[in-house]
């Protein structure tokens, strides 16, 4: 079991907050490179962590993103070093009630309830048994191939063209133009933004039927914003699974500027689009297999 709590803690004003946190320390959460440490997983179960949690627990920059909770130290015979402290990570639970207008037939509604709890990266804890912590989490297939090997396997995929020398996605006609890969300094940058595209492409009608992309969004909105930030997160995801280190971030004044007025004046805006970038990547892989 794992350590729960519904207090009443403002969970979304926390994470909020530690992402501004981030952001005001020239930190942008969601594009920093993850791929030595692999992605956050429970070491236990092997597996990983999804949406937000991913870039809050990879931004504390462990040598390895393995994590267990409290008993799970505990049942293994190890313990957590003495001062050492846990690390948020946020789930949502499922409530189901029931709501009845006059006259009317009751019906279950299920709400969504967001629950925390704690959890200790390996490096914090001692005794942990020999062999459970594995030596290396790489991939042994080149980032470049398995980059290629992910937009090869989207299911109902966009049709992607090189006929201009700017990139996106058109909503309407269902395709990505791209300019071509020698028009990039490195491959890794032009998968990169081709990740972010495809991001993008998942909100298609045929696909994730997202309002963000589905409607009729001007530059600029809160819907754009959103989109933007799904489009970011995602394609970080995509980079980290394939292997790629991003050494080409946008971590200018301005653009942080930016996410910061939005954060700062929404505190589920983060949480909305992280959840619909994780979507959009299980859509991509075409992966269905639980996660924590």
């Amino acid at each position: 079991m794992q350590q729960q709590t519904t207090s009443t803690l403002d969970v979304y004003q926390i994470v909020t907050d530690r992402i501004i946190e981030l952001l005001e320390a020239g930190t942008v959460p969601w594009e920093k490179p993850w791929t030595d440490a692999g992605l956050p997983a429970n070491l236990i179960t092997r597996k990983a962590y999804n949406g937000i949690n991913v870039f809050l627990l990879s931004s504390l920059a462990y040598e390895k993103n393995l994590f267990l909770t409290w008993q799970q130290v505990q049942e293994i015979g190890g313990k957590v070093i003495k001062g050492e402290k846990g690390h948020l990570i946020i789930f949502y639970k499922k409530l189901v009630k029931e709501s009845s207008e006059a006259g009317e037939v009751p019906k279950e509604k299920q709400v969504p309830l967001l629950r925390y709890y704690k959890v200790f990266n390996v490096a914090q804890c001692e005794n942990i048994p020999v062999g459970m912590i594995p030596e290396s989490s790489l991939s042994t297939i080149s980032p470049l191939r398995q980059c290629e090997e992910i937009i090869d396997a989207i299911p109902n995929p966009p049709a992607i063209q090189h006929q201009e020398s700017k990139a996106y996605y058109s909503p309407v006609e269902d395709y990505i133009n791209m300019p071509k890969l020698n028009n990039f300094n490195k491959s890794e940058e032009y998968y990169g933004v081709l990740f972010h595209e495809l991001i993008h492409s998942t909100g298609h009608k045929t696909r994730l039927n997202r309002k963000e992309v589905t409607g009729n969004i001007e530059f600029g909105t809160k819907d754009y914003s959103i989109e933007e930030l799904t489009g970011e997160i995602g394609a970080a995801f995509l980079k980290s699974f394939a292997g790629i280190a991003d050494d080409n971030l946008t971590n200018t004044a301005a653009y942080i500027d930016g996410w910061l007025k939005v954060l700062k004046n929404d505190k589920r805006f983060i949480f909305y689009a992280s959840s619909r970038a994780q979507q959009a990547v299980d859509y991509i892989l075409n992966r269905r297999e639980e996660k924590e």
